[in-house]
């Protein structure tokens, strides 16, 4: 991995600035690169940065990353998260480890892995949607407080209809994140599988499904506008009105994130959700 790590000469910094520590971490980061030989670059337009550089560092927590990952989505240029705050899964190295990281980085320890992206279109509300999320796409319910309708289908036949507060559709990545706290399995991120979890769904029966990622999901919302929201990422996109469908597949695109050569998910794991085995 040394010769990799040779050919990382150009450095994108991407910071939250709504955190108040990040500027003096992104500070830090410019400094650290310069003394190594490298260069630090900032552009506040992220894809543009992304064919500036040979990797882009991501200060701040999973949101943060989630944006960067969409707005390069597609892109050679791997991502590596640095943690300022939350919990963070997706931002592997903690802001007091940058030193360490960055030294990992130039001794060429560390590897790349490929994430699956999602894609949802359709038309909603009327106007035409297309969109990706590396966590999940959600169907919810909007601010009225009642159950939603949702039909279910999968490679065009029918799972379900649900009753519930919404429907999680998840890939690998975000399967420690809404879909989670939802009650959904947790899955390896790098697993070919999409996990689909009802939000407190009416029927006790209904439970997390999992499909291959090669499926085609069908979301068709059953009650009028604003009952049903559609977000990506966390991010609202627009209402469904009622008998708006929409389609979740794989996205031809993907994104490349950095892993030190000391990291693991499973690791990541017991760490994050403190997983200390049973007491006696």
């Amino acid at each position: 991995m040394k010769k990799q790590a040779d050919k990382i000469k150009r450095v994108g910094l991407i910071g939250n600035s709504e955190k108040a520590a990040c500027a003096d971490i992104v500070r830090k980061a410019a400094r650290l690169i310069a003394r190594a030989g490298r260069k630090a670059i900032l552009n506040p337009d992220t894809a543009a940065l992304a064919r500036e550089v040979d990797l882009l560092l991501v200060f701040g927590g999973d949101g943060t990353m989630l944006r960067a990952a969409r707005d390069i989505a597609g892109s050679a240029t791997p991502l590596l998260g640095i943690n300022i705050g939350g919990l963070g899964f997706l931002t592997a190295v903690p802001s007091g480890e940058l030193s360490r990281a960055l030294n990992h980085i130039w001794n060429g320890e560390f590897k790349y892995e490929s994430r699956a992206l999602l894609e949802v279109s359709g038309r909603c509300h009327g106007r035409p949607v297309c969109e990706m999320a590396l966590n999940d796409v959600v169907a919810g319910r909007g601010a009225v407080s009642r159950l939603i309708g949702l039909d279910v289908s999968v490679d065009g036949e029918l799972v379900t209809h649900y009753r519930c507060d919404g429907l999680i559709v998840s890939s690998p990545t975000g399967s420690t994140a809404y879909s989670l706290s939802a009650g959904g399995a947790v899955i390896f991120p790098t697993a070919d599988v999409f996990a689909l979890t009802p939000i407190c769904p009416h029927a006790l029966s209904n439970r997390s499904l999992i499909f291959p990622l090669a499926s085609i999901i069908g979301l068709k919302a059953l009650n009028p506008a604003p009952a049903t929201i559609l977000s990506v990422d966390g991010q609202v996109v627009a209402e469904l009105d009622a008998n708006d469908e929409v389609t979740i597949r794989r996205s031809r695109r993907a994104v490349r994130l950095m892993h030190l050569a000391d990291s693991s998910f499973l690791e990541t794991l017991r760490h994050k959700l403190q997983w200390r085995g049973a007491y006696v």
